[in-house]
């Protein structure tokens, strides 16, 4: 379908250009209102999103950054606690300085009490919605299902005492314990307060969660132990205590202070943990001091503990005795570890800023050789990677464990589940999970860890913009790093599907979550970097963001007016079609122009007459008349001038020439070049199907073999963001224009992409039966030994997208 030309009148062209406004970017009436029932388009879809954020004020300024009177409190923890082995318990006294740096006097503080939510009555529990029940169910979910009615979990609160002695009042509203204070604590002041507690592990592979313990078939356990004490919750500025209940999926909200962490474990137990070991000498074996000093000059990971010796250790028979790692870590806002008889323990330092790191992994023989290949390579990467985009990692360890939790995040340390197959072969999709699932976790310790974003309320804070940064990472591990999110042609099949809801919703109220909170706002970043800002513009925004709210609380707010204000570009518009609505991108060409100058010169209309009538086919009817017996050829005297070979029914009379040359005389020597121009005026008409305004980019294709990419901002839809008209000049002709052409805007539907419309083919496949399930290194005859069993490739896509 060529596009249809039409002759420009040559005096509209030099006084006006009536009728396409549209095309040169000339602006009509603008809707004032985010609604406007009497204009064409009733969505203001360019409505400043003022109205949606809180007041800039003292504590958080207009710009995005903090306010001279900003403020956080601060939490110190002293804790002693035992890990008992035989009944998979823990027991402990948490020692808490609370410090009150808010301008309001506090009656009451608020704890987070985690384990509750594995309570059988508990809100998580009672709110599950029930299973689909089809005609099969595995007996590992219905062992799952059944242990959570009668699993004893929760805390145990034996004791708050304040100043180690008197016992302060204490209630508790399911994952919740408000503890009433003595007196008020004024600001500026300080209280120190303690709990004793204890609870039951859950066995993770059976219940499901964060943290928790992995059995094996010799009677060893992994243990992954997080949310295992009672911790502040966050008191802030904008909401006062962040005491949502915790059902599972809405992650923590915590204030940043110094820990002091004594854990008492069976002596052959190794250890890994958030902080700095205070005493090695003491736990340590001679070994193992050694090789951790080579560590720190290899270029390379070593062993620290060897599949070996891990073996010999896990065979042996359990010890009865104990001993105590001692942790100490500053400015954290978490504390986690894991213990196992099982570890390998490798380590390599590397250097962030002027901060040194030891990059560790902790793992069992069955991770092998997966793990001792990649665990720590991918830990040593994401802190170079992120250290470019964000800030360089202010802490001295950074720890990879792998155990029953596929991937969770902790100051410092990391839990990541995949392994390989029991024959030491692994599949593609296993690899590049382990890679992943690293570089994911290790990287939460920028974001939410250092920028300390509100996980409860907020989830894509943490997660989203830590998906964007892991997508990067990926990217620059290995060429055509098949990295699941981030492109933005991999979120257009959930952007054009139902059952959604904005990413400003509510943690506990996302539906998928995965989409929502990882995919989605990680490809709006890439997007914004790629498509609206470019990469420079957008990495200076991006750094600053992080440099401001580096040990410090941001909201939603601040970030978008960060952006906004290092980036010196309004992004309203941006913010309210990716982050508060569920439109999606689908903009289609409907029509194609081709305007011509008509210069009037009546000699060159009539050539143009006799041109289209010698192009022109006959009709039918003429095509079959040609033969016909006319009269005026047999019967004399019918004939006259009009019947003449002198009559040009196309010709021009002198009046008509007079009239033309009498004009071209009047005009000066720019209007006489604009007449005699030889540019084609296309005018093409596009539609925003899918409601979400952005940048129409088209690739036009000229007759010459030549092509031309033009990216047309997305303001050209401020007057009506669902059809607009855009003029495109050229001395070429245009043979056909493409919409997107490089797939950067998540546009859902490319069949209406091209223009003329092309047939957009689709495949389908005849089979007979199904393939086999092994992976390609078994295959190849690569493993230890024959493994019939098929595994599933990808294990996260298999559990809940809120423990990734």
């Amino acid at each position: 379908m060529p596009a249809h030309r039409t002759t420009i009148c040559a005096l509209a062209l030099i006084f006006g250009f009536p009728g396409l406004g549209d095309g040169f970017g000339r602006p009509t009436a603008t809707a004032q209102g985010i609604q406007n029932a009497k204009h064409v388009d009733p969505l203001d879809r360019f409505a400043q999103i003022d109205a949606r954020l809180p007041t800039p004020g003292p504590t958080r300024t207009a710009s995005g950054a903090p306010g001279p009177a900003y403020w956080q409190q601060r939490v110190d923890y002293q804790i002693d606690a035992t890990l008992n082995d035989d009944d998979q318990s823990i027991r402990g006294t948490c020692r808490i300085a609370y410090h009150n740096h808010s301008p309001h006097p506090l009656r009451y503080l608020w704890l987070q009490l985690d384990q509750n939510r594995f309570h059988p009555d508990s809100a998580a529990v009672m709110t599950q919605t029930a299973p689909s029940f089809g005609s099969r169910m595995s007996f590992g979910a219905m062992r799952g299902l059944l242990a959570k009615q009668v699993f004893d979990g929760g805390f145990k609160i034996d004791a708050v005492r304040y100043d180690e002695q008197a016992d302060l009042p204490h209630t508790i509203v399911d994952t919740m314990m408000r503890v009433d204070l003595p007196d008020d604590l004024m600001p500026g002041q300080s209280i120190r307060f303690s709990v004793e507690y204890h609870y039951n592990i859950i066995e993770t592979k059976v219940i499901g969660g964060r943290g928790g313990f992995e059995s094996f078939d010799d009677g060893n356990r992994i243990y992954e132990i997080a949310q295992w004490y009672p911790r502040l919750t966050a008191y802030t500025d904008y909401c006062g205590w962040q005491h949502k209940q915790f059902l599972g999926r809405g992650e923590f909200t915590l204030e940043l202070g110094d820990y002091r962490v004594r854990l008492t474990v069976s002596d052959d137990m190794v250890v890994a943990a958030t902080g700095t070991l205070q005493n090695p000498d003491q736990v340590y074996r001679p070994a193992w001091k050694q090789r951790l000093k080579q560590a720190t000059k290899s270029d390379k990971p070593v062993f620290i503990v060897t599949p070996d010796e891990a073996r010999a250790n896990e065979s042996a028979d359990p010890s009865k005795n104990l001993q105590t790692w001692d942790f100490h870590a500053d400015n954290v806002r978490d504390f986690a570890f894991a213990a196992s008889r099982k570890f390998i323990w490798d380590a390599m330092e590397t250097v962030s800023g002027d901060q040194s790191v030891m990059a560790m992994s902790f793992y069992p023989n069955e991770a092998e050789p997966l793990w001792s290949q990649y665990s720590t390579e991918a830990i040593v990467h994401t802190l170079d990677v992120y250290g470019r985009y964000a800030f360089h990692y202010p802490y001295p360890t950074a720890i990879s464990v792998n155990g029953p939790v596929y991937g969770m995040e902790y100051p410092m340390i990391c839990f990541n589940g995949p392994r390989p197959e029991k024959d030491g072969t692994y599949s593609k999709a296993t690899k590049y999970g382990l890679i992943s699932v690293i570089i994911h976790e290790v990287g939460h310790n920028f974001f939410p860890m250092i920028v300390n974003s509100d996980e409860r309320q907020w989830t894509w804070m943490d997660e989203g913009l830590n998906t964007f940064l892991q997508y990067l990472t990926e990217q620059e591990w290995e060429e055509d790093y098949p990295s699941r999110r981030g492109e933005p042609e991999k979120i257009t099949g959930y952007m054009k599907g139902g059952n959604q809801r904005a990413i400003m919703t509510g943690s506990e109220e996302i539906l998928q979550f995965g989409a929502n909170a990882y995919a989605k706002p990680a490809t709006a970043l890439n997007i914004l970097r790629e498509t609206i800002l470019g990469r420079e513009l957008f990495d200076f925004a991006f750094r600053e963001y992080c440099r401001r709210w580096r040990f410090k609380r941001p909201t939603p707010a601040d970030f978008f007016r960060t952006m906004e204000d290092a980036s010196a570009t309004d992004l309203d518009w941006f913010w309210h079609g990716w982050f508060y609505t569920t439109d999606h991108v689908d903009i289609a060409i409907t029509d194609l122009q081709l305007y011509t100058i008509d210069d009037g010169d009546p000699d060159d209309a009539a050539d143009r007459r006799r041109d289209e009538k010698a192009e022109k086919e006959p009709t039918l009817s003429e095509e079959r008349n040609a033969g016909l017996r006319r009269r005026i050829d047999w019967q004399p005297g019918l004939k006259d001038y009009y019947n003449s070979p002198d009559y040009d029914p196309d010709g021009v009379d002198e009046d008509q020439r007079k009239a033309f040359h009498k004009m071209i005389e009047g005009l000066d020597d720019r209007q006489r070049a604009m007449l005699r121009s030889k540019s084609n005026f296309y005018v093409a008409t596009f539609e925003n199907v899918g409601g979400l305004v952005m940048p129409i980019i088209v690739r036009l294709y000229f007759d010459d073999g030549s092509n031309q990419k033009v990216t047309v901002p997305a303001q050209i839809w401020r007057a009506n963001s669902r059809k607009v008209r855009k003029l495109f000049i050229t001395e070429k002709s245009i043979l056909r224009i493409e919409v997107d052409p490089q797939r950067q805007t998540a546009d859902v539907d490319l069949s209406n992409n091209h223009f003329p419309p092309r047939v957009v083919p689709s495949r389908f496949q005849l089979y007979k039966s199904k393939s086999s399930g092994k992976n390609p290194m078994q295959k190849a005859g690569l493993g230890k030994k024959e493994s019939d069993k098929p595994k599933a490739d990808d294990a996260k896509e298999k559990q809940d997208d809120a423990s990734e």
